[in-house]
This record gives structure tokens, sequence and C-alpha cells, in this order.
């Protein structure tokens, strides 16, 4: 059960926020630095048709991730945002990411993380430290897209994120392209939001993170997505 909190609350919550951005309400209620939704899935065919089937558009195949034993495949959701949809890599059996085994648990494709972007990951990092947020990173990473490109960019996780309602979050390197720019499209984001049983004190966790997530009251942490693409609109959860 979930119950919605009123904008005028969450502004006052929100007061103060670490970074950059200001808060904002857009009419699809989006937040403003999301990157991208990860979609966990046991099997990337079934989660490939299982987001078809619901918008009407094929996800392309993304590439691997070395090392943490992973596969995606992408799909644009507008505009410096998409939908991954991650899976395990079957070529990578001795992969001890604990992201895997969670995947491997997964009877149907569910959220499981998302990604913000906040600009100079470095200075975010600062800031952070200074607000004494403990966290990992910057990290770097990579991938190689099946035409042999290659993918770069560092990412900064929370520590202090039991529940993955909180971002980690990426900076994309320069010289790569944003995987939404060439992406299939169709696709867009109507709503993406966080389910928590203390609204109060999340609120002032995302306002430290600079971020405008929108929140509801739930029964227990929880993300909520909602996609709309040709064939229709669907929500998904974690």
């Amino acid at each position: 059960m979930t119950e919605r909190i009123p904008r005028r609350v969450f502004m006052i919550l929100t007061g103060g926020a670490l970074a950059a951005p200001s808060i904002s309400w857009s009419a699809e209620e989006v937040p403003s630095l999301l990157d991208h939704i990860l979609l966990g899935c046991s099997d990337l065919d079934r989660g490939i048709a299982f987001v078809e089937e619901r918008t009407g558009v094929h996800a392309a195949f993304g590439g691997v991730h070395p090392g943490r034993g992973t596969q995606n495949a992408l799909l644009s959701l507008g505009t410096r945002r998409y939908l991954e949809i991650i899976t395990p890599d079957l070529a990578q059996p001795d992969a001890r990411d604990p992201l895997v085994t969670h995947l491997k648990k997964l009877s149907e494709p569910r959220l499981v993380n998302w990604a913000a972007h906040p600009g100079d990951l470095a200075a975010f990092a600062k800031k952070l430290r200074e607000a004494s947020v403990a966290f990992e990173g910057p990290t770097p990473g990579s991938r190689k897209r099946p035409d042999g490109r290659v993918l770069q960019w560092q990412t900064l996780t929370l520590k202090d994120n039991a529940s993955w309602t909180l971002p980690f979050f990426i900076e994309w390197s320069a010289d790569s392209l944003h995987p939404s720019a060439d992406s299939p499209k169709g696709c867009s984001l109507a709503r993406f939001e966080a389910g928590t049983p203390d609204p109060e004190v999340f609120s002032k966790q995302i306002a430290l993170l600079g971020l405008d997530l929108a929140i509801t009251r739930a029964d227990k942490p929880q993300l909520r997505a909602t996609i709309k693409g040709p064939k229709g609109e669907f929500s998904v959860t974690s």
C-alpha cells in the first residue's frame, strides 16, 4: 500500500540540498538527474521479450561487463535517459558480484537499481566528503559494444544504501557516446518514484544528494517506474 507525499510537504522537507540542481517537478515527474534505470532479469532474452511485449520496442544488445559477470540490452527513454536490462553473463561463470547472485534468483523482471548523473563526479565526491556521507569511488568502468566501440565511465556508490532506493552516480567519459543516443527509440519514462515507510527521513537523504525524486509512503522500501511505448504503458517495481 502506498500513499503519495504532497508536493508542498516534499518541498519543505527537501530544503537545503547539497548538490547543484534546484528541486523541480516536471509533468512527467522524473528526477532531473536520472541517467538510467536497471531492470534485472535472470535471462537476457526473457528480459528483452518482457519489455517488448509491453511497449512494442525491442531492446538492443549492449555488451558485457568484464569481471562483473553481467550483460545487458538497452533502449532509449529520451534524451540522456535509458533503460538497461541487466542479466547474468553465462560466459563469466566465476563472477562473484552480489548483483549476479541476486539476478539469478529473480523469478520475474524487477528494478534492481538506478543511476544519476551529478556532473563532475570528483567535485560531487568532494561535497559528499564534506557532508560526511560515506561512499566508494569514483571507480572507472567500461563496456565494449557489439560494434567494437568501448564506452567508459566512472561511478560512485553510497555505502549506506541497504534498500537500494538511492542511486549510484555516474559520469560518462567525454569521448563516450551516451547509450540513449543510439539505443532503440520510441519509449519514454513517464514516472519514477521511491516508496518508503519513513518519507521524512528519506526526503532528507535525497535532499542531501541533490535529487528531486518523487516519494510515496509504502510498507517497505521500493522503486517504481512507469514506461510508455508505442504499444502501451507498464509499471515495474523493485
